[in-house]
């Protein structure tokens, strides 16, 4: 009989939790019902501007390299 009051009790706990989220969600769904959305804007197109060109200067290579450094790691 323990296990059948267990049984019991556990529905009950999940039917009572679905029912509060489901009023909870059918809150929400409602309040959204009755906002008004706004009508979508329409968007005029920009005028069209002249390009903007930029300056790329190329990197210049060294001619000659220096003496490599030398790296040593601790043992």
């Amino acid at each position: 009989m323990a296990i059948l009051g267990l049984i019991y009790l556990i529905l009950l706990f999940i039917l009572c939790f679905a029912f509060v989220h489901f009023c909870k969600l059918a809150i929400v769904g409602f309040k959204s019902l009755k906002q008004k959305t706004p009508p979508p804007k329409e968007e005029k197109p920009a005028p069209k501007q002249e390009p903007v060109y930029y300056i790329v200067e190329k990197k210049r290579s060294k001619r000659s390299y220096g003496e490599p450094k030398e790296i040593s790691f601790k043992k």
